[in-house]
């Protein structure tokens, strides 16, 4: 199924997506990779606050980069979703509602996203320069040292992702493999 979601949403709007879906998202989403997650991590474990409200948003995990003349953002491709992984359960059970990358996940992750009615969405590796027409605009928010790893607040129209894994914990991966093995 093909569907076009606003960003922010919450669990009335994970509630009826499936495995496999196609989505453009149009709206908010942030940006985190591996530094970004240790600090919030951190900032958690201190009892700090964190730099954006997780409640329903979306983390891309992307580091994008630079920017050519006229345009918001440099190419911004997916990273390798499971290194945030050891990270990601926290972050779901304090509201945030899904994520981008690509990959496998942990069972861990893949047990939090069903407990809280989340996604996990994969972008396509290798489009980076594609997907970046998708960005309308781009600002660092937090950890700036950080470079191209900085959490950033993007604005994106018909942001093209697929649900890899629905708040069911149906799983695109095992799914395709198996209906691979099938034929």
């Amino acid at each position: 199924m093909e569907r076009h979601m606003t960003v922010p949403f919450g669990e009335k709007e994970t509630s009826g997506l499936k495995s496999g879906d196609y989505v453009y998202l149009t709206g908010t989403i942030y940006t985190a990779r591996d530094a970004a997650h240790k600090r919030m991590y951190e900032a958690l474990q201190r009892g700090e606050s964190l730099p954006f409200d997780l409640k329903d948003n979306l983390i891309y995990y992307m580091g994008p980069s630079p920017a050519r003349e006229g345009r918001p953002i440099g190419s911004a491709g997916p990273t390798t979703a499971s290194r945030m992984d050891k990270y990601a359960p926290a972050l779901l059970d304090l509201g945030l509602r899904g994520m981008i990358g690509k990959g496998r996940r942990s069972e861990d992750v893949k047990e939090a996203i069903v407990r809280n009615k989340a996604v996990y969405f994969a972008a396509v590796g290798g489009a980076g320069a594609l997907l970046s027409k998708s960005i309308l605009r781009s600002e660092v928010i937090a950890y700036d040292d950080l470079g191209t790893e900085a959490i950033r607040k993007l604005e994106v129209k018909d942001f093209p992702v697929i649900v890899v894994i629905d708040p069911e914990g149906n799983n695109l991966y095992e799914t395709a493999i198996a209906a691979y093995r099938e034929e």
